[in-house]
């Protein structure tokens, strides 16, 4: 069984497809680099295995499940490109309600929130409101809120955006740390030196098709970089 799983998904909107005959299976324990020039599909792709939305043709699953499924979700971690916190909400309470979303309670919720807000930096600011933080901060209670109760798959989209290098640097370390453990790791970026240090593989997605795919070491061509790799997918 796959952790996750979109077979021959045809994703439409009105008369725009987003996704054409998309395949992608990945295994537990793996990290993923999903990249792609902006409008490629991406961010469909994360919303379909979140059950956001639900492909016009095919199947998407995560861990054998549909993802119409709500119990589908149980388990996996998610940070959006766009995070949108709550701004009167303090940084402890923000993760506290995530806790409990994710069926946390009692001793076991209160040791959760303490370890990732120490591992992300935040416990001296865990009763600061989110709408005084920087954008920085900002992504760590993103990060923070994503690793709550060790998922099983997490998945990120743009992942670093806001951090400084300090903040890059720890992110690295973060999703390194969620791999080492087993968990499935899928990162959507741009940023491609990020990509090659912390997958394992990564595919290459143009109009909404797989242009390439592979280990990250097997994409590039002899004396290429990731990056000509991913102009020649794209360009073809």
């Amino acid at each position: 069984m796959h952790a996750l799983e979109l077979s021959g998904v045809t994703k439409r909107y009105g008369r725009r497809e987003a996704l054409r005959d998309f395949d992608l299976r990945l295994s537990q324990g793996v990290a993923l680099g999903l990249l792609g020039p902006n409008g490629a599909g991406k961010t469909t792709a994360l919303r379909l295995l979140l059950g956001f939305t639900q492909p016009t043709v095919g199947t998407v699953r995560l861990r054998g499940r549909l993802t119409s499924l709500a119990a589908s979700r149980a388990g996996v971690g998610y940070l959006p490109e766009r995070l949108r916190l709550p701004a009167r909400m303090g940084v402890a309470g923000l993760l506290q309600l995530h806790g409990r979303l994710a069926g946390l309670a009692g001793v076991d919720l209160a040791r959760n929130v303490a370890a990732v807000l120490d591992r992300t930096g935040l416990a001296h600011r865990a009763n600061e409101r989110l709408g005084d933080l920087s954008k920085g901060l900002a992504q760590r209670v993103g990060f923070a809120q994503a690793m709550l109760g060790k998922p099983e798959i997490l998945l990120l989209d743009e992942p670093t955006t806001g951090l400084d290098p300090l903040g890059i640097r720890d992110a690295r370390d973060w999703i390194r740390e969620q791999r080492e453990r087993g968990c499935t790791v899928l990162v959507s970026s741009h940023v491609l030196s990020e990509v090659e240090r912390i997958c394992d593989e990564a595919v290459i997605v143009n109009e909404g098709r797989i242009a390439a795919g592979g280990a990250i070491d097997e994409l590039a061509r002899p004396g290429e970089t990731l990056e000509d790799a991913f102009v020649r997918a794209v360009r073809g």
